[in-house]
């Protein structure tokens, strides 16, 4: 099989707060070619690289804001987040835990630094997705998959070389315990010190990896620092990782979802019109209610 070649290597852009409790570099969609229709079904991804938020009394975060019409996948690395839906869900996400919100049809959500890691402060670390679902499911009913580090797929790498978190799809056979709508591979690499990891994907999904820890090398020639991240070519299969230093690298890999994207804010649908209805059901309060 062919190697999979780097397309582009993104720098972080100048980061931002989203709410006052997420300080963050934007790489999808962004200015590198990373738009939704290259990434897709990854259509937002946002990165709170480290970052340490002093102690304070009153959590800080994101209030109360709609969804609808994709699926959103907040990974913990550092620290802690509490969150609410207006169904009613609502957890804790720690740090190695996933939380995987199904926003589908629709659904009013807040999320903050929980109450105790608000009140020590400390190193904050996150990854969130945004993951498009097909039109047939944009109107599905919203779920949560609360995904706990220890429920995750691991693959032990040979020769005391690391390990592999599989949150979604599989890696040598073993299964992430995610469920996708379409095709969906989402993988921590948790490599020591030149430890190597051979990866394959099918040549037509959308390939990236983000540097969340230490340096790599990609197919034993590129070098990629901390905080960046890799985009790959729709061509050749196989890839390798292997670490400079110790190392944690999220793999993302999923099948394009070959239709019409039409993003507004918080929605993203297929067409104009269905995106004011979504503004329409919000305003009419058919996505129920959530106190700030």
């Amino acid at each position: 099989m062919a190697i999979k070649n780097i397309e582009l290597v993104a720098e972080p852009k100048t980061p931002h707060f989203v709410g006052n409790g997420f300080r963050v570099h934007n790489f999808i969609p962004s200015g590198y070619r990373l738009d939704m229709e290259r990434m897709s079904p990854f259509i937002m991804l946002d990165y709170n690289s480290k970052y340490n938020f002093p102690p304070s009394q009153i959590p800080k975060g994101v209030g109360v804001h709609p969804h609808r019409g994709f699926e959103t996948v907040t990974i913990a690395y550092k620290g802690k987040v509490a969150h609410h839906d207006s169904a009613g869900g609502g957890g804790i996400i720690g740090e190695g835990d996933v939380q995987w919100m199904t926003a589908a049809s629709g659904v009013l959500h807040k999320e903050y630094h929980e109450e105790e890691f608000s009140k020590t402060g400390g190193e904050f670390q996150m990854v969130q997705l945004w993951v498009n679902l097909p039109a047939k499911d944009k109107m599905s009913q919203p779920k949560y998959q609360a995904i706990e580090n220890s429920k995750m797929g691991r693959y032990k790498l040979p020769d005391d070389n690391g390990f592999i978190e599989i949150i979604a799809g599989e890696y040598k056979g073993i299964k992430g315990p995610a469920y996708t709508f379409t095709p969906v591979n989402m993988q921590n690499t948790k490599l020591n010190k030149g430890g190597k990891a051979e990866f394959s994907f099918p040549a037509n999904y959308n390939t990236a990896a983000l540097v969340i820890e230490g340096s790599i090398k990609v197919n034993n020639s590129e070098i990629v620092p901390t905080d960046h991240f890799v985009l790959f070519e729709n061509e050749g299969e196989n890839f390798t990782i292997e670490a400079l230093e110790n190392a944690v690298v999220l793999v993302l890999s999923g099948e394009p979802i070959n239709e019409p994207i039409f993003p507004h804010g918080p929605f993203v649908m297929n067409t104009r019109e269905e995106i004011v209805q979504a503004i329409e059901d919000f305003n009419n309060g058919k996505f129920g209610h959530l106190e700030d």
